[in-house]
Protein backbone atom coordinates (compact mmCIF):
# COMPACT_ATOMS: atom_id res chain seq x y z
CA UNK A 1 0.00 0.00 0.00
CA UNK A 2 0.98 3.82 -0.66
CA UNK A 3 -0.44 6.57 0.54
CA UNK A 4 1.51 9.66 0.21
CA UNK A 5 0.61 13.89 -0.40
CA UNK A 6 2.41 16.09 -2.36
CA UNK A 7 2.04 20.23 -1.74
CA UNK A 8 3.09 22.83 -3.55
CA UNK A 9 6.36 24.66 -2.42
CA UNK A 10 5.40 28.21 -0.90
CA UNK A 11 8.25 30.91 -1.19
CA UNK A 12 8.49 33.53 1.36
CA UNK A 13 6.01 31.90 4.27
CA UNK A 14 5.29 32.79 7.16
CA UNK A 15 6.06 29.47 8.61
CA UNK A 16 9.05 28.07 10.98
CA UNK A 17 8.43 25.05 8.77
CA UNK A 18 6.13 23.36 6.16
CA UNK A 19 5.88 20.27 4.87
CA UNK A 20 6.31 19.91 1.18
CA UNK A 21 5.50 15.82 0.86
CA UNK A 22 4.30 13.01 3.34
CA UNK A 23 3.29 9.07 2.82
CA UNK A 24 3.75 6.14 3.92
CA UNK A 25 4.37 2.78 1.70
CA UNK A 26 3.93 -0.56 3.51
CA UNK A 27 5.10 -4.56 2.09
CA UNK A 28 6.91 -2.08 -0.53
CA UNK A 29 9.96 -4.56 -1.62
CA UNK A 30 10.36 -2.66 -4.40
CA UNK A 31 10.68 0.71 -3.01
CA UNK A 32 14.13 1.71 -3.73
CA UNK A 33 15.21 5.93 -4.18
CA UNK A 34 18.70 7.32 -5.34
CA UNK A 35 18.62 11.00 -5.77
CA UNK A 36 22.00 12.82 -6.75
CA UNK A 37 23.47 15.39 -4.40
CA UNK A 38 21.93 18.78 -4.71
CA UNK A 39 18.36 17.38 -6.26
CA UNK A 40 16.40 17.66 -3.29
CA UNK A 41 16.24 21.11 -1.63
CA UNK A 42 14.21 19.82 1.21
CA UNK A 43 14.91 18.20 4.77
CA UNK A 44 13.44 14.54 4.70
CA UNK A 45 12.91 12.11 7.61
CA UNK A 46 12.85 8.39 6.39
CA UNK A 47 11.21 6.35 9.44
CA UNK A 48 11.18 2.74 9.98
CA UNK A 49 7.61 1.33 11.48
CA UNK A 50 8.49 -2.07 11.08
CA UNK A 51 10.34 -4.89 8.58
CA UNK A 52 13.99 -3.33 7.48
CA UNK A 53 15.62 -1.31 4.66
CA UNK A 54 19.04 -0.41 3.77
CA UNK A 55 20.91 2.68 3.53
CA UNK A 56 24.20 3.71 1.82
CA UNK A 57 26.19 6.97 3.79
CA UNK A 58 29.55 7.81 2.83
CA UNK A 59 29.89 4.74 1.14
CA UNK A 60 28.83 1.85 3.31
CA UNK A 61 25.66 0.22 4.06
CA UNK A 62 23.28 0.22 6.99
CA UNK A 63 20.62 -1.90 7.86
CA UNK A 64 18.01 -0.19 9.34
CA UNK A 65 14.68 -1.40 11.35
CA UNK A 66 12.23 -0.89 13.32
CA UNK A 67 12.17 2.63 14.92
CA UNK A 68 15.48 3.77 13.05
CA UNK A 69 15.21 6.96 10.55
CA UNK A 70 16.95 8.28 8.19
CA UNK A 71 17.59 12.54 8.56
CA UNK A 72 18.37 14.15 5.22
CA UNK A 73 19.45 18.00 4.99
CA UNK A 74 19.11 19.94 1.60
CA UNK A 75 21.00 18.53 -1.08
CA UNK A 76 22.10 15.62 0.26
CA UNK A 77 22.81 12.84 -1.91
CA UNK A 78 20.12 10.27 -0.57
CA UNK A 79 20.05 6.40 -1.35
CA UNK A 80 18.11 3.80 0.74
CA UNK A 81 15.83 0.90 -0.34
CA UNK A 82 13.70 -2.04 0.94
CA UNK A 83 14.54 -5.50 2.03
CA UNK A 84 13.36 -7.96 -0.02
CA UNK A 85 12.65 -10.62 2.36
CA UNK A 86 11.16 -8.44 5.13
CA UNK A 87 9.67 -5.22 3.58
CA UNK A 88 9.84 -2.31 5.38
CA UNK A 89 6.87 0.04 6.57
CA UNK A 90 8.38 3.49 6.06
CA UNK A 91 6.90 6.57 6.94
CA UNK A 92 8.17 9.82 5.24
CA UNK A 93 8.28 13.17 5.40
CA UNK A 94 10.05 16.52 3.43
CA UNK A 95 10.01 19.55 5.01
CA UNK A 96 11.36 23.20 4.61
CA UNK A 97 11.56 26.61 6.53
CA UNK A 98 13.92 29.92 6.27
CA UNK A 99 15.68 29.00 9.11
CA UNK A 100 15.44 25.90 9.89
CA UNK A 101 19.35 24.68 8.75
CA UNK A 102 20.66 27.15 11.61
CA UNK A 103 18.05 25.25 14.13
CA UNK A 104 18.76 21.93 12.69
CA UNK A 105 22.45 22.19 13.29
CA UNK A 106 22.45 24.30 16.41
CA UNK A 107 20.99 20.98 17.75
CA UNK A 108 24.19 18.47 16.32
CA UNK A 109 21.33 17.22 13.92
CA UNK A 110 24.01 17.19 11.07
CA UNK A 111 26.32 15.06 12.58
CA UNK A 112 25.04 11.95 11.79
CA UNK A 113 22.17 10.99 9.41
CA UNK A 114 20.60 7.76 11.26
CA UNK A 115 18.91 7.82 13.98
CA UNK A 116 16.31 6.20 16.52
CA UNK A 117 13.64 7.06 18.47
CA UNK A 118 13.68 6.48 22.00
CA UNK A 119 10.01 6.24 22.01
CA UNK A 120 7.92 6.11 18.95
CA UNK A 121 4.44 6.22 19.32
CA UNK A 122 3.85 10.00 19.42
CA UNK A 123 6.24 10.70 16.16
CA UNK A 124 4.08 7.84 14.29
CA UNK A 125 0.44 9.52 15.69
CA UNK A 126 2.26 13.22 15.15
CA UNK A 127 3.02 12.05 11.54
CA UNK A 128 -0.51 10.42 10.81
CA UNK A 129 -2.36 13.25 11.64
CA UNK A 130 -0.45 15.13 9.34
CA UNK A 131 -0.88 12.77 6.20
CA UNK A 132 -4.76 12.62 6.65
CA UNK A 133 -4.44 16.52 6.67
CA UNK A 134 -2.63 16.62 3.54
CA UNK A 135 -4.62 14.00 2.29
CA UNK A 136 -7.96 15.56 2.61
CA UNK A 137 -8.12 19.04 2.47
CA UNK A 138 -4.30 18.98 0.29
CA UNK A 139 -3.27 23.44 1.20
CA UNK A 140 -6.83 24.43 2.10
CA UNK A 141 -5.57 24.84 5.77
CA UNK A 142 -2.06 25.81 5.88
CA UNK A 143 -1.66 26.73 9.28
CA UNK A 144 -2.76 23.94 10.51
CA UNK A 145 -0.30 21.92 7.90
CA UNK A 146 2.13 23.78 9.48
CA UNK A 147 1.54 23.21 13.01
CA UNK A 148 1.13 19.46 12.33
CA UNK A 149 4.61 19.20 10.47
CA UNK A 150 6.29 21.31 13.61
CA UNK A 151 4.90 18.26 15.85
CA UNK A 152 6.14 15.90 13.34
CA UNK A 153 10.01 17.65 13.86
CA UNK A 154 9.14 18.47 17.89
CA UNK A 155 9.07 14.43 18.29
CA UNK A 156 12.08 13.56 16.54
CA UNK A 157 13.81 16.75 18.26
CA UNK A 158 12.27 15.32 21.46
CA UNK A 159 13.63 11.34 20.90
CA UNK A 160 16.21 10.66 18.48
CA UNK A 161 19.40 10.02 19.54
CA UNK A 162 22.29 8.58 17.11
CA UNK A 163 22.27 4.88 15.57
CA UNK A 164 25.45 4.49 17.08
CA UNK A 165 24.15 4.67 21.27
CA UNK A 166 23.06 1.40 22.36
CA UNK A 167 18.98 0.45 21.94
CA UNK A 168 16.70 0.96 24.62
CA UNK A 169 17.70 -1.77 27.68
CA UNK A 170 15.00 -3.84 29.78
CA UNK A 171 15.71 -2.10 32.71
CA UNK A 172 15.24 1.53 30.42
CA UNK A 173 11.72 0.36 29.52
CA UNK A 174 10.84 -0.01 33.07
CA UNK A 175 11.87 3.11 33.97
CA UNK A 176 9.60 4.51 30.99
CA UNK A 177 6.87 1.83 32.08
CA UNK A 178 7.17 4.42 35.43
CA UNK A 179 7.12 7.96 34.02
CA UNK A 180 3.16 7.81 34.66
CA UNK A 181 3.66 7.06 37.76
CA UNK A 182 6.31 9.48 38.97
CA UNK A 183 4.20 12.21 37.73
CA UNK A 184 1.66 11.47 39.37
CA UNK A 185 3.33 11.48 42.35
CA UNK A 186 5.88 14.25 41.84
CA UNK A 187 4.15 16.17 44.81
CA UNK A 188 5.40 13.68 46.97
CA UNK A 189 9.23 13.28 48.38
CA UNK A 190 11.18 11.71 45.92
CA UNK A 191 13.28 9.24 47.18
CA UNK A 192 15.58 7.75 45.22
CA UNK A 193 16.19 4.01 46.49
CA UNK A 194 12.57 3.64 46.62
CA UNK A 195 12.05 3.90 42.82
CA UNK A 196 15.37 2.29 41.59
CA UNK A 197 13.96 -0.86 43.71
CA UNK A 198 10.77 -0.79 41.79
CA UNK A 199 13.10 -0.46 38.34
CA UNK A 200 14.89 -3.33 40.10
CA UNK A 201 18.18 -1.15 39.47
CA UNK A 202 20.54 0.11 41.52
CA UNK A 203 20.42 4.39 42.52
CA UNK A 204 23.12 4.66 40.44
CA UNK A 205 21.96 2.74 37.10
CA UNK A 206 18.85 4.05 37.55
CA UNK A 207 20.06 7.70 37.40
CA UNK A 208 22.17 6.59 34.44
CA UNK A 209 19.38 4.71 32.56
CA UNK A 210 17.34 7.38 33.35
CA UNK A 211 19.07 10.15 31.82
CA UNK A 212 19.84 7.90 28.68
CA UNK A 213 16.04 7.19 28.08
CA UNK A 214 14.78 10.64 28.58
CA UNK A 215 17.61 13.08 27.81
CA UNK A 216 17.94 14.41 31.80
CA UNK A 217 17.79 13.36 35.43
CA UNK A 218 15.07 11.85 37.58
CA UNK A 219 14.81 15.16 39.76
CA UNK A 220 14.89 18.07 36.71
CA UNK A 221 11.67 15.60 35.37
CA UNK A 222 10.18 15.86 39.47
CA UNK A 223 10.94 19.98 38.77
CA UNK A 224 8.72 19.68 35.59
CA UNK A 225 5.87 17.74 36.68
CA UNK A 226 5.78 20.11 39.94
CA UNK A 227 6.06 23.00 38.05
CA UNK A 228 3.49 21.80 35.64
CA UNK A 229 0.90 21.03 38.51
CA UNK A 230 1.80 24.35 40.29
CA UNK A 231 1.02 26.28 37.01
CA UNK A 232 -2.68 24.57 37.01
CA UNK A 233 -3.60 25.17 40.21
CA UNK A 234 -2.53 28.55 40.27
CA UNK A 235 -5.45 29.62 37.40
CA UNK A 236 -7.44 26.85 38.29
CA UNK A 237 -7.63 27.93 42.04
CA UNK A 238 -7.12 31.85 41.70
CA UNK A 239 -7.71 32.18 45.71
CA UNK A 240 -5.60 29.71 47.24
CA UNK A 241 -2.28 31.05 48.75
CA UNK A 242 1.06 30.88 47.22
CA UNK A 243 2.30 28.74 49.83
CA UNK A 244 -0.78 26.29 50.06
CA UNK A 245 -0.20 25.61 46.20
CA UNK A 246 3.48 25.53 46.34
CA UNK A 247 2.92 23.01 49.41
CA UNK A 248 0.62 20.91 47.04
CA UNK A 249 3.04 20.65 44.26
CA UNK A 250 5.56 19.37 46.79
CA UNK A 251 7.73 22.67 47.82
CA UNK A 252 7.33 23.29 51.51
CA UNK A 253 9.63 26.50 51.20
CA UNK A 254 7.84 29.22 49.31
CA UNK A 255 11.38 30.87 48.41
CA UNK A 256 12.21 27.96 47.02
CA UNK A 257 9.40 27.35 45.21
CA UNK A 258 9.31 31.16 43.95
CA UNK A 259 13.10 30.78 43.12
CA UNK A 260 12.64 27.45 40.74
CA UNK A 261 9.22 28.72 39.40
CA UNK A 262 10.98 32.15 38.58
CA UNK A 263 14.46 30.38 36.74
CA UNK A 264 11.92 27.98 34.95
CA UNK A 265 8.70 30.84 33.73
CA UNK A 266 11.18 33.94 33.61
CA UNK A 267 8.43 35.19 36.66
CA UNK A 268 6.94 34.88 40.10
CA UNK A 269 3.79 32.35 40.58
CA UNK A 270 1.65 35.61 41.36
CA UNK A 271 2.88 37.48 38.44
CA UNK A 272 1.90 34.22 36.61
CA UNK A 273 -1.29 34.28 37.79
CA UNK A 274 -1.96 37.78 37.01
CA UNK A 275 -0.84 37.57 33.19
CA UNK A 276 -4.09 35.06 32.80
CA UNK A 277 -6.11 36.92 34.73
CA UNK A 278 -9.86 36.70 32.86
Amino acid sequence: MRKNAHLITLRDIPYFVFPESVGMYTDAPEHSVYREEGALNNFNIHYVASGKGYAEVDGEIHELQKGQLLLYFPLQEQRYYSSNDDPWDVRWVHFYGDKLHDYMIERGFHNNRIWRLRQTTAWEEAHLALLQEAELNSMNRPALLSSLVYAVLAEFVHQAVPIAQPRTSPAENRILALLPLLQEEAAQPFILQEWADRAQVSPFYFCKLFRNALGMTPSEFITRARLQMAKQKLLEHREAKIGDIADQAGYPSVSYFNKRFQEHEGMTPTDYRKLFQN
